[in-house]
């Protein structure tokens, strides 16, 4: 089995690959010190060959890879591929593109919520994977014969994978459904984190808008210092250490040093001067500048019961067509589609719309209804519960009879 270490062969192999209709990809990579994957291994696979490629080998130019990816005649295989595409894209600025991820097509397929590999290429092919080196360190070098098969196994395999989930997907016509998934997958949002947005990713525990400010400027810091210095975010400054900052808003060493999630001597590091500069930043914003605090969600009364009615709508929808409830639709979906009937969400829009979002709006207005039959949920069609609201309405504009007396009556 060999393993391909210089500029030459991997060009060699990408002009091979070049010239068939799809490649399946895949990598092994460590992350666990580090802000960026490291990639330590490349397999691609196309329908008569397949390589792994050593990107820690000296001298080795990944260019002609990233042609390959780049090439859009070409169809780029992954499983569950977003950690791969975001190898793609931090080393070689692009996203490999036309894209076919065997996991979302597999939940549109019916396979279940975010199914392995290994089971997939179980229920698929029958073939039983050796996963015992999955948690391997994959920056040593030489690696085993064992470690590079098992590797290689992750794409030859996805061969077989991918034409039985085409085949599956044309045969059901629902090709188009996994295209649109892939919209996410190719958006580079999906893989670089701005600063500016960084404080998202973060659960807010503040009330006011002083320490919103705070936040935002110290969560866009950690992101810019964990991204120049390629280390985790939590490396350059834990969540606590965060929230502390942003509610205590010291602005002196002294402060700084007073604080719990500070180690001792912190104050007189290069990031303590960095955090002192973003809190005298902070507390020149004036007043009426300073950001409004996100509030929370906030369901109107009886929105609570709609969601669980739209929840077993979404089960039974999922469980009728062979389709994963995830990719139909998420609970804030649902949650959305309780306040707004034209709530800007993918449930209402395309084939989910016509699978479940129309019928979830229903449900919630009463015209349509859930029973058991037997241990079964089923729907039925009801008519339209009339408002109270419309019912007075039709009452004030009912004209009164009037009687043989002349006195009105109701």
């Amino acid at each position: 089995m060999k393993t391909i270490t210089t500029t030459a062969e991997l060009a060699e192999a990408c002009t091979h690959f070049a010239d068939h209709p799809y490649v399946t990809v895949d990598t092994e990579f460590l992350r666990e010190t580090t802000y960026w994957p490291k990639l330590c291994l490349i397999q691609m696979a196309g329908p008569d060959d397949a390589v792994l490629i050593d990107p820690l080998a000296e001298g080795l130019d990944l260019a002609p890879f990233f042609a390959l990816m780049a090439d859009t005649s070409i169809v780029k295989v992954f499983h569950a591929g977003r950690q791969d595409i975001e190898i793609i894209y931090h080393l070689g600025n692009l996203i490999p593109a036309p894209m076919f991820d065997s996991q979302v097509a597999a939940m549109v397929c019916g396979f279940g919520d975010s199914i392995s590999y290994d089971q997939l290429v179980m229920r698929l092919t029958g073939a039983r994977l050796d996963k015992s080196h999955r948690y391997t360190d994959w920056s040593r070098r030489p690696l085993t014969e064992k470690q590079l098969t098992y590797a290689l196994a992750d794409v030859t395999h996805l061969r077989d994978v991918y034409h039985a989930l085409r085949a599956n997907l044309e045969e059901q016509k629902r090709s188009e459904w996994v295209q649109e998934e892939m919209e996410i997958l190719t958006s580079p949002e999906t893989y670089y984190t701005e600063p500016s947005r960084a404080w998202k990713r973060m659960k807010l525990r503040i009330r006011k808008p002083k320490e919103f400010a705070a936040l935002k400027e110290l969560a866009a810091w950690r992101e810019s210092e964990a991204q120049a210095r390629d280390v985790p975010r939590n490396r350059v400054l834990k969540d606590e250490a965060i929230f502390e900052l942003a509610i205590q808003q010291p602005q002196t060493q002294e402060a700084l040093s007073a604080l719990r999630s500070t180690s001792k001597g912190y104050e007189r590091s290069k990031s303590g001067h960095d955090l002192l500069q973003v809190m005298q930043k902070v507390a020149k914003i004036p007043v009426e500048d300073l950001p409004d605090v996100p509030k929370g969600k906030t369901q109107p009364e009886g929105s609570g019961a709609a969601v669980d009615l739209m929840k077993v709508l979404l089960k039974l929808t999922s469980e009728r067509h062979g389709v994963a409830a995830k990719v139909i639709a998420t609970v804030d979906d649902l949650e959305k589609i309780a306040c707004d009937d034209d709530a800007d969400v993918a449930a209402l829009k395309g084939w989910r719309r016509e699978l479940f979002g129309q019928y979830a709006i229903k449900v919630k207005t009463g015209e349509m209804a859930l029973r058991l039959e037997g241990k079964r949920v089923a729907t039925i069609e009801c008519e339209a519960p009339e408002i109270p609201e419309k019912k007075q309405a039709a009452k004030r504009r009912k004209k009164p009879r009037v009687s043989q007396n002349g006195t009105s009556q109701g």
